[in-house]
């Protein structure tokens, strides 16, 4: 059980949080009520994620930027938005629905393309989702303690204690403002799709944003570890990957999620499928790359020859993969990966995602927003 210490310990650092966190969370609250600036140089800042909306190309961005071209990135076209808050993440099931993500826990959606977009959620309301599941499992729980027998009391009463503080931090939370930021979105039609980011941050909707569920307490993820990714791989299993090595699996199209033994205890940034059948590629911190044919109950330690972060992948029509990351770094594999072909972009800007065109053509996006290449990354 807790000590008086550790209570008191939890109330400073948690007034440190508050005092530390509140400028920036009230700076957030703005953003998230101003729309994004029309600018003819969008295309040019600061962009972190990318898919495809059938034909269509769209990527999102740092102050609210969503961009979209339908001639393969050679032209752009910015879409209204009507927050300004870094967005992170973007999925599009079908050509016209299409979801993104961002700082201050914001969901959007469009429901055009990509060209005008509408607010689903914010941190206010997704603290308001997680405070009220909370309640729900610490009633629960006290259920449990209370006609539990004696020699499983102590350990209930323990797991009692931690979400009664995870409770107090989720409240603190909704009273410093929307300031966790949301980091990935994945969408299996125009229904039913996840949202996950930092602290453990997962919501769930299943009519198309409408209504957003907090999701945690179906990941075994006590300690809040961040989610950095989410993706479906051929076959039909969904993967998380994020903070210290965390991969988590399901298989009932994220009804259930089970904890994957990982091969690695460094952060994973990204996750993709190889196109083949239950074959997943996590890849993160300093270049680490792995990959498991087996949904993950074996791994393999993929050589490359960057020691920089990871970001994102993608997977051709031709089966080439290709990797991402910082400094510049462009990571591709011809034989399934089971090795990669390194380059380092002479800008050494770092690349965030990256779309293939053609059997000859990427097109990338991050630091320098949107550069085209030729599939080794190298400028045409």
């Amino acid at each position: 059980m807790a000590t008086p210490f550790k209570r008191k310990a939890f109330a400073a650092l948690l007034g440190l949080s508050l005092a530390l966190a509140s400028p920036w969370a009230a700076a957030v609250s703005d953003v998230l009520e101003t729309p994004a600036r029309p600018t003819s140089l969008a295309n040019e800042s600061l962009l972190t994620d990318s898919t495809y909306a059938g034909d269509r190309m769209v990527a999102v961005g740092e102050r609210g930027h969503i961009i979209y071209s339908d001639d393969q990135g050679q032209t752009w076209q910015q879409g209204k938005v009507p927050v300004s808050t870094t967005l992170t993440g973007v999925s599009f099931p079908t050509p016209k629905q299409g979801w993104a993500v961002g700082h201050g826990a914001v969901i959007l959606h469009s429901s055009d393309g990509g060209e005008t977009w509408e607010k689903q959620l914010d941190g206010s309301r997704a603290a308001d989702l997680v405070i009220a599941t909370m309640k729900e499992q610490i009633a629960n729980l006290e259920q449990k303690v209370e006609n539990a027998p004696d020699d499983q009391k102590e350990d209930l009463q323990w797991t009692l204690e931690g979400m009664q503080f995870g409770l107090e931090d989720a409240q603190a939370d909704k009273e410093v403002g929307p300031w966790k930021p949301l980091l990935d979105v994945w969408f299996a039609n125009d229904n039913t799709g996840f949202a996950v980011g930092s602290y453990g941050f997962i919501f769930r909707t299943d009519d198309g944003g409408q209504t957003w569920r907090d999701w945690s307490a179906h990941v075994p993820n006590p300690d809040r570890f961040h989610l950095n990714g989410i993706t479906e791989v051929t076959g039909g299993a969904l993967v998380i990957v994020g903070e210290a090595g965390t991969i988590f699996l399901s298989t009932d199209r994220g009804d259930t999620w089970e904890k994957v033994e990982s091969p690695y205890t460094g952060s994973f940034f990204g996750v993709t499928g190889t196109g083949d059948v239950n074959e997943i590629l996590a890849f993160g911190l300093r270049g680490h790359v792995f990959m498991s044919t087996d949904l993950g109950r074996n791994w393999t330690t993929v050589p490359n020859d960057s020691p920089n972060t990871l970001n994102n992948g993608a997977v051709a029509k031709d089966g080439r993969i290709t990797l991402v990351g910082n400094g510049g770094t462009v990571l591709v594999s011809s034989n399934n990966a089971e090795s990669f072909r390194t380059y380092f972009r002479s800008d050494r800007q770092g690349v965030m995602s990256v779309l293939p065109v053609s059997d000859e053509e990427l097109v990338l996006f991050g630091e320098g927003g949107v550069k085209h290449t030729d599939i080794n990354g190298k400028n045409p």
